[in-house]
Parts: structure tokens; C-alpha cells; sequence
């Protein structure tokens, strides 16, 4: 577990930064927020490239800040590899000689991927001999990855890699960095301020506001939380973890997830693959009987655990409990009362398959056990 804590003042009545915490060994913590609330000043801060007037790092065991006793590693030794919006490679040097700089930046007694096993999980062999002003952006940035991961750092540090992309390289770099979420084997420091970047990648979510930790924890807990600003974006809803059960003839695909299955138009592959689908609370309607004669093919029947009012708003978060999951429908308030919902009374959730979004992620990303088949 690495350890973040982190004061720092931009100048009497500036931006202040209090922020702190954790870390895990392994897999994609993001930070996550909107532009300026101190994202990219963390970042910058566990890198060395920024000394704050008060705080506490220590990355992997290794204490690499620590204000109150004097210490300051400086960046060079702090052993973390750092991606940003812009590639910053060498530009007088080719492809295999920007990844073999970071090679020759690795200490000799790291463990690591080797050369060959970089080049293949970004899929960059093909472009070895070539020098960067020749790459699109996506390849550069995939190039960037790779010199990274090849100094064998403790922590990767991701500064919005994808910022700079258009949405076509967006989606060719995506797949990309979830094989290398799962093959790492190190934690990943993500900031960004795309909510469908969190959904594809992270593990674990440091939501920040005004330089202050808001919340965090597992993503889709966070995700189904209607107390934070989260709840307030038009793509609010929960985060479920499903399997591929099997392709429709009619073009259609089923999804299992632990509170029984989905029928969705997404096309994600073969049965047993693993992905995360958001399911938008404004796509989701109740009812308290069970509807019949509709086009809609989700109907899951399930329990109402909660109602959250929307502060300022004529509308409501509904909870339904749907097995081990939890569906939010967000629905006005006056329908709340004129179908007498409370707690604990049975609820029928519809969904209408063209209304998914999924973000396709590797099995290793997914935590906890696997969903079941059926309810």
C-alpha cells in the first residue's frame, strides 16, 4: 500500500491542496474531478516535481516525502514512471530507442517486463523503426506507455494520456492501457476528468473537489452513491460487472450480472467475456406490478431500498435492490407519490436494451468473485 497525504498553498488566498489517501499495491487508482481541483498538483507532488509546504508519500514502503522529518527524494530516484497528455518523446530518436531509454533508466536489480513483453502488450512492434513525428497520437502515446513501463518503476503516474486524443484514438488506446492495468502488477495513478475513463480502467476512485478528498473507495460503490456530485451528471448510475452468457440470433446479446441477466444490443464478444456496463439512472423506469405487452426487454424484479430526494430539484433517486445489485431509477417526484413508493415494497425495474453503455475491461481488472448465471 502506498501512502499519499499533501498540503500546499498557491500564494496567500490561492488554491490550498489537503488531500490524503491510499494507494493499493496493484491496479488503477483514478483521481477524479473537474479542471483545477488540485488532480494534476497530487500528481505532480509524488512525482518530485512539485515540493509541498507540508506532506507525506511513501510509495511501496519506500518513504519518498516526508516534510516533518526533512526528507525530499528527488525525482530521478523516486522511481515512478510518469505519462502525460503529450507523449514527450525523443523526436531525433526512433520508437526502439525512445523504449530502450527507459530501459537503461531501470535500476538493475528491478523486476520487470522485458523489452519484447512491452512491445507486445502495446502492440508496438511495427512501428520500431520509426521516429515519432511519424506516429498518430494514439501510437505515440502507446510508445509513451511503453518507455514508461520499461523503468521498471514502483508507481505509474498517468496525467490524463488522454486528453490530447481524438474520440478514435481515444478508443484505439483504451484497450491498450487495461492490458497493461493487468499485466503491471504495480499500482496506477490515474487522473483524469472522464468519467467513461474511470468506468473502463479504475479499480478504486479518489473523488476531489476544491483540493479536498470528497470521497473514495471501489469505483462502483462510489458510482452508486447519490450523495455525491457524481449524482448530479446527466450519466449517473451504477457500475455493473458482467459475463458474456451467450450471442442472440437477432442480434442481441445476454449479459449475466449478480442480480440475473440483461438483454442489450452491445456486442462486446464471446461468451465468458467480462465487461462493465453503466447503466444511467434517466434510463431506468419502475413499476410496482409487473408490466405486460411492452417493447422493453429488461423487467427484473426486485425490492425498493431507498428513496434520495434531489436537493433543489423535482426529481428522486429511487434504489431498487435487484439480487446482490442495486439499480438506480431517477424518476420526478410527484411519480414517487402517485405510485406510493417506500422501502421494502417489491419494484420492477425496465431497462430497454439500446440504452447501455459498457466499457470493455480485462478479467484481471475485475474484482471480487465472478457474477453467477441467472438470478
Amino acid at each position: 500500500m502506498s501512502g499519499i497525504a499533501l498540503r500546499h498553498e498557491f500564494g496567500p488566498g490561492g488554491f490550498v491542496l489537503d488531500a490524503a489517501f491510499d494507494v493499493p499495491e496493484r491496479g488503477v487508482t483514478a483521481l477524479f474531478g473537474p479542471s483545477g481541483c488540485g488532480k494534476s498538483t497530487i500528481l505532480a507532488a509524488v512525482a518530485g516535481l512539485l515540493r509541498p509546504r507540508a506532506g507525506h508519500v511513501e510509495i511501496g514502503g519506500a518513504v519518498v516525502l516526508d516534510t516533518a522529518r526533512g526528507v525530499f527524494v528527488p525525482p530521478e530516484r523516486r522511481r515512478c514512471g510518469v505519462v502525460f497528455q503529450d507523449a514527450r518523446l525523443f523526436p531525433h530518436l526512433s520508437v526502439e530507442s525512445n523504449l530502450r531509454y527507459g530501459l537503461r533508466r531501470a535500476p538493475r536489480d528491478a523486476a520487470g517486463p522485458g523489452f519484447e513483453e512491452v512491445v507486445a502488450l502495446l502492440g508496438i512492434g511495427h512501428l520500431l523503426a520509426r521516429r515519432p513525428s511519424g506516429l498518430s497520437g494514439g501510437e505515440r502515446q502507446r510508445v509513451a506507455l511503453g518507455r514508461a513501463l520499461l523503468a521498471r518503476p514502483r508507481i505509474l503516474l498517468m496525467d490524463e494520456p488522454l486528453a490530447a486524443l481524438d474520440a478514435a484514438r481515444r478508443a484505439e488506446v483504451l484497450p491498450f492501457l487495461a492490458r497493461l492495468r493487468d499485466a503491471a502488477g504495480m499500482p496506477i495513478l490515474y487522473v483524469t476528468h472522464a468519467l467513461d475513463e474511470v468506468d473502463a480502467l479504475a479499480d478504486r476512485l479518489v473523488l476531489l473537489e476544491a483540493g479536498r478528498v470528497v470521497a473514495e473507495g471501489p469505483v462502483a460503490a462510489l458510482a452508486a452513491r447519490t450523495d455525491l456530485p457524481l449524482a448530479a451528471r446527466r450519466d449517473a448510475g451504477v457500475l455493473l460487472d458482467c459475463r458474456v452468457a451467450h450471442a442472440m440470433e437477432d442480434g442481441l446479446t445476454t449479459l449475466d450480472f449478480t442480480g440475473g441477466r440483461l438483454v442489450t444490443t452491445l456486442h462486446p464478444g464471446p461468451p465468458g467475456t467480462r465487461l462493465r456496463v453503466r447503466v444511467r439512472a434517466r434510463d431506468v423506469a419502475v413499476a410496482i406490478a409487473e408490466p405486460q405487452g411492452i417493447s422493453t426487454r429488461n423487467v427484473l424484479r426486485g425490492v425498493l431500498a431507498g428513496i434520495d430526494p434531489v436537493p433543489g430539484s423535482p426529481e428522486a433517486f429511487v434504489r431498487v435492490a435487484v439480487g446482490a445489485s442495486e439499480i438506480l431509477a431517477r424518476v420526478t417526484r410527484d411519480a414517487v407519490a402517485r405510485l406510493g413508493l417506500a422501502p421494502g415494497i417489491a419494484l420492477w425495474v425496465l431497462v430497454k436494451a439500446v440504452t447501455f453503455d459498457h466499457r470493455l475491461v480485462g478479467a484481471a481488472g475485475m474484482p471480487g468473485e465472478p457474477p453467477q448465471d441467472g438470478a
